[in-house]
């Protein structure tokens, strides 16, 4: 048996209406976590993902989840030899809300429908489809192989991805030595471009927290007290104009990246930000960090955001001076940022510019950057075999713009991370109309199929 047999076995399962099947059945299970559907969520990896685990080999178990019990956690082993090397995966059980009454296309958020190139479903690209496909690569590799892979998979899967992952960290540390393992391996998140493969190596941290003033109770007529009564909303705005220009760069320099290595830019040379078919979603090229490419800006720069900002009703504004103002704001940053100074420098440049009235408060855990380099051996090694399987040169960003629990398996288990996206931008993942791109999961399943075939054959060379 060899490579090609494993990749076309995989083409076949895609083909054959196998891939969509299992699919189907894993869509069906109405796995919220937003909603907390705790007899779903144990469904889903008691009766879909552990059967279907050991069907190909794999012992595995549920854990109970230490912070959310509606959202527990499976572990599986599949062990051939201490003398091979050892992958470990990961996927996300839940889903976001159904929202079913907002679909437009296919046959709502729990029944698999296949429309032209799209195939539609919630879930369907984040992320059941994308752990269905790597599921599905190893037994195509398995039976190629005669019942071997010629390596050693361990798999950790949760099911609160959605709500930020509560208690991954802490399965993560308990079951340490049950994780660790030559190289992550998982698939979540888009393609930067559908047509061509990818693999990022780590993801933008997230701090979330909130802005607020209130100078006094109650609102006061703007007629008889404008021009005497401080306005927290004015206020609030000069403060926030002091800490990022009328274009988005970060005036602050504790608040700023640090600057990227020749291996990042190199790596981003060529890549391409795909503006997407979304209204409104055209790149404003002159905002954000100046000198930078729109790939550098997004995927190599520090970023801050108000996410929301309120002063008075604006539903129905009435004429009064309003009491107080808030503003829920957020950083995206780079690893090699200083995470911890954030909040810090923030205060501190809001009490030497006579802000000190306005209060500063995270509003939870932030969520932290990392990067592996893509000169690293395993980055290198992916990148040549997804360029076997498909003569495209794929596209290796060092990092996500969004944010992942990346951090749980780089630091906490400690272990290389790669990660080979099966989804596309413009897939509505977190929207009504949730679809995967066709074309896109037929060439992921021989994509995995032959990955995985190559870990079983050779190790990069310097690992």
């Amino acid at each position: 048996m060899n490579r090609a047999q494993a990749t076309a076995g995989a083409l076949d399962y895609f083909d054959s209406g196998r891939f969509h099947a299992d699919l189907a059945r894993r869509v069906a299970i109405e796995t919220e976590s937003q909603e907390s559907r705790g007899d779903e969520l144990h469904a889903y990896l008691q009766q879909e993902i552990g059967p279907s685990l050991e069907e190909i080999g794999f012992r595995w178990r549920c854990i109970e989840n230490p912070v959310a019990a509606s959202c527990p956690f499976l572990i599986a082993e599949r062990w051939e030899s201490d003398d091979v090397p050892t992958v470990l995966t990961y996927g996300h059980g839940d889903v976001i809300r159904g929202q079913g009454d907002r679909w437009t296309r296919g046959n709502g958020p729990w029944s698999l429908a296949i429309e032209g190139d799209r195939i539609f479903g919630r879930g369907t690209a984040d992320n059941k489809g994308q752990h269905t496909i790597n599921f599905a690569a190893l037994a195509q590799v398995l039976a190629a192989r005669q019942g071997s892979l010629g390596f050693n998979v361990r798999v950790l899967m949760e099911t609160g991805e959605e709500i930020g992952s509560p208690g991954l960290r802490e399965i993560a540390e308990a079951h340490r030595q049950g994780l660790v393992a030559d190289v992550f391996i998982a698939s979540d998140g888009p393609r930067l471009r559908a047509d061509t493969p990818m693999l990022y190596l780590g993801s933008r941290g997230v701090m979330n927290f909130s802005l607020a003033l209130k100078l006094r109770e109650g609102g006061h007529h703007s007629g008889n007290w404008g021009g005497l009564l401080a306005n927290p909303a004015t206020i609030l705005a000069n403060a926030i104009a002091g800490i990022v220009d009328r274009r988005g760069r970060i005036l602050l320099d504790a608040l700023r990246a640090p600057p990227p290595s020749n291996s990042v830019r190199h790596a981003l040379a060529d890549c391409a930000v795909d503006e997407g078919p979304e209204p409104g979603a055209a790149i404003d090229t002159e905002w954000g960090e100046p000198g930078f490419t729109p790939a550098e800006r997004v995927f190599s720069s520090n970023t801050f955001e108000v996410l929301a900002m309120t002063a008075g009703n604006p539903a129905q504004p009435v004429n009064a001076v309003p009491p107080s103002a808030v503003a829920h704001c957020q950083m995206r940053f780079i690893a090699g940022s200083d995470w911890r100074g954030f909040l810090p420098a923030i205060r501190r440049h809001l009490d030497a510019n006579g802000f000190g009235a306005i209060a500063l408060e995270q509003r939870e855990h932030p969520m932290q950057a990392t990067r592996l380099s893509p000169d690293d051996p395993w980055a290198q090694w992916t990148a040549q075999s997804l360029e076997i399987t498909t003569g495209i040169r794929p596209i290796i960003l060092p990092n996500t713009g969004g944010s992942l629990p990346n951090d749980v398996f780089a630091e906490v288990i400690g272990v290389p991370t790669v990660w080979v996206p099966h989804s596309y931008g413009a897939c509505s993942q977190h929207a009504p109309d949730e679809h995967l791109l066709a074309p896109v999961a037929r060439q992921a399943l021989s994509i995995m199929a032959g990955l995985f075939w190559d870990l079983g054959e050779r190790r990069p060379k310097a690992v």
